[in-house]
């Protein structure tokens, strides 16, 4: 399996995994979530929980792409962003690099008026009667 049908096989799977999201049924006196067809590719039957609100371990996309996974293609399946990739990368390297890299603009120079200039209203302010 090349890279090119392993990425067009798991938009696929991501389409079907979002189609199994939509499609259940939610059985709102036990208060979980069943599946409506059989989704062979996710390894899902029909009429298996898919989610339920106690003591239920929620099924794992990467998990499922690590079953259906070639051992041919290395490096088949990106890193979740806590392990490692570009998001990891970000946040330790790029957004703590030193503020004298990111320099911010310098305010605008307040006009200076001469000393000798009136001042409005004869400084009494706003407020004058």
């Amino acid at each position: 399996m090349e890279r090119m049908e392993w990425k067009a096989f798991i938009d696929e799977l991501r389409t079907t995994w979002k189609m199994m999201w939509r499609e259940r049924i939610d059985d709102k006196v036990r208060a979980e979530g069943i599946a409506s067809k059989d989704y062979s590719s996710l390894f899902v039957d029909r009429g298996i929980v898919i989610i339920a609100t106690r003591d239920f371990k929620p099924l794992d996309f990467t998990e499922i792409l690590e079953r259906h996974k070639p051992p041919e293609i290395p490096n088949a399946i990106p890193p979740s962003p806590s392990v490692g990739g570009w998001g990891k990368f970000i946040r330790n390297v790029l957004n703590k690099q030193k503020p004298s890299i990111k320099r911010r603009r310098e305010p605008p120079q307040k006009k200076e008026r001469p000393k000798n200039q009136q001042k409005k209203k004869g400084g009494r302010g706003w407020l004058h009667y």
